[in-house]
């Protein structure tokens, strides 16, 4: 999984932080992105995060994308 890749959240992942279902359980089975970053370091010291990849969702009907960090194996590059 690279920068940029884009792709699809595999398993039932529940959100909170939806746009347009703020402070509602929000399930993000299926919901498809683009990965922005991949968290491995922190001003040059290595990290070992528990959600490394920060993935941002285009949501219709919201002001701007939604990011999100997600586990690897949540994932499938499309």
């Amino acid at each position: 999984m690279n920068v940029g890749e884009r792709v699809r959240i595999k398993e039932s992942v529940i959100f909170y932080h939806h746009p347009l279902h703020r402070n509602e359980a929000f399930d993000a089975k299926g919901l498809e992105g683009v990965v922005v970053t991949i968290l491995t370091d922190y001003k040059g010291r290595p990290i070992s995060p528990n959600f490394p990849v920060q993935v941002e969702f285009e949501v219709e009907g919201a002001k701007r994308p939604m990011r999100a960090h997600l586990k690897q194996d949540e994932l499938e590059t499309l």
